[in-house]
């Protein structure tokens, strides 16, 4: 399962870049990777019950992607530290909360990661491809399209200042999530994180 997080991506990126989609690599480039490390980072980190494990891996899929659109003409290097402060909030998140999943659920901990993932990378490829079709609110729930925003906004001029918003729900989720993990099986330090979540979506909405 985590190879389609890796498999995917690829694929999408290089069908943009040959010009198979009306889209421009540039406008799709945060999507995709997005999309490419949640599905390893959560998935793995679901499946090993291991957090290190979901970091490492969505850390190498989301570098691989950089480079790989850099190699098909995206330029990368203006944009680097924003872009690595993205990449690495980004996979923290999604292996904290494949780590919780593991947890919570035992053996069957990647089959939620993977549902998460499925309906995540729906909404977020909607809304890419439908600009507008999708009310704001919802996509300000969604920690994909946090990433997605992170990502998109370091390729701007504003850099890892324009996404301050997206990183820090990104990084107050992970946090609030492995407190959690944690404690688990107390329940509750699940209040703790969906009023985080919540919040942090709140944030997100208003200053993106």
């Amino acid at each position: 399962m985590v190879l389609i997080g890796i498999v995917a991506p690829v694929t999408a990126t290089l069908l943009i870049a040959q010009g198979q989609s009306s889209l421009p690599l540039n406008s799709a480039i945060g999507p995709i990777l997005a999309i490419g490390m949640m599905g390893t980072g959560m998935i793995a980190a679901a499946a090993a019950g291991r957090f290190a494990t979901g970091v490492w891996l969505g850390l190498a899929v989301g570098i691989g992607l950089l480079l790989l659109a850099e190699a098909l003409g995206q330029p990368l290097l203006p944009y680097m530290p924003a872009l690595g402060l993205a990449v690495l909030a980004a996979t923290i998140s999604f292996a904290a909360r494949g780590a919780l999943f593991a947890k919570s659920m035992g053996g069957k901990g990647w089959l939620m990661a993977l549902f998460v993932v499925a309906g995540e990378a729906a909404i977020v490829l909607t809304a890419l491809a439908m600009p507008g079709a999708l009310p704001e609110w919802l996509l300000a729930l969604l920690p994909a399209q946090w990433a997605s925003l992170a990502i998109q906004t370091g390729f701007a001029e504003a850099g890892m200042f324009g996404a301050w918003a997206a990183l820090l729900a990104l990084g107050g989720t992970a946090a609030a999530t492995l407190f959690v993990a944690r404690l688990w099986p107390s329940r509750w330090p699940y209040l703790v994180m969906f009023t985080t979540w919540l919040g942090l979506s709140a944030l997100v909405y208003y200053h993106s």
